[in-house]
């Protein structure tokens, strides 16, 4: 599955750098790091420079040292020892975990939501609506980032902050899993109605009929990528 070059992201951890200032620790910098685990731009296997890195976010070695530190312990990174750290690599039981996990918390995030308050709603929809302007454009890295904006909304809907950052980390690992595809768009395409048709269950009240549908759906998506994996094993 391509990812974008290192130009693109080297543009866009300048503009990571802007967000951080002479106080900032290093779960700031896990925080933007996890962040464009979650976007794709960094592929399992892909090893962290800590010259470059250091270098694009203006930050100390030992600052960067404690923020991989803490993408470890979230099974983001590994270490190697004498070679230095990586980007993880998933392999096929991590999905049928990573799916485990996401059923819990994101079906129970919306049967438990009640009737969520308008702007927690409105964020589902501007996902949904980034999603659908991005495959517009063709641009599939775009699609899968705002897919997983869609669900961190999901999760969001039953306001509870435990729940949200814990959906922070799943999702980080699962854009992971989603490298295995061969391609972006026919991996996301067939999603971006079943994204639509959640939240209009939502915005109509009918949680359980969202559930409902999202649980079908993770289904679906799981059994894609534990294919895709066995069919890359097989190679």
């Amino acid at each position: 599955m391509a990812t974008r070059g290192s130009s693109d992201l080297a543009d866009q951890l300048l503009t990571d750098r802007a967000s951080l200032d002479r106080g900032s620790t290093a779960e700031r910098v896990a925080d933007i790091l996890r962040g464009r685990i979650t976007d794709g731009l960094f592929p399992p296997g892909r090893r962290l420079s800590e010259e470059e890195l250091g270098g694009a976010l203006g930050v100390s070695r030992n600052t960067l040292r404690e923020a991989f530190r803490l993408l470890v312990h979230e099974r983001l990174l590994v270490h190697e020892l004498n070679r230095g750290v990586f980007v993880r690599t998933l392999v096929a039981d991590d999905v049928v975990d990573l799916y485990r996990m996401r059923r819990l918390l994101e079906c129970a995030a919306i049967r438990a939501a009640g009737e969520p308050s308008t702007a927690a709603l409105e964020q589902v929809r501007v996902a949904v609506d980034a999603a659908e302007q991005a495959s517009a454009q063709g641009d599939w890295l775009a699609v899968g980032s705002a897919n997983m904006q869609f669900h961190q909304a999901l999760v969001a809907l039953a306001n509870s902050r435990r729940m949200t950052e814990t959906a922070r980390h799943v999702l980080a690992e699962l854009r992971l899993v989603f490298h295995v595809m061969s391609s972006h768009r026919e991996f996301h395409e067939p999603y971006l109605h079943r994204n639509r048709k959640i939240y209009h269950l939502l915005a109509a009240g009918d949680n359980d009929g969202a559930a409902t549908a999202l649980e079908e759906y993770l289904g679906v998506a799981e059994r894609q990528l534990l294919d895709a994996y066995a069919a890359s094993a097989d190679r």
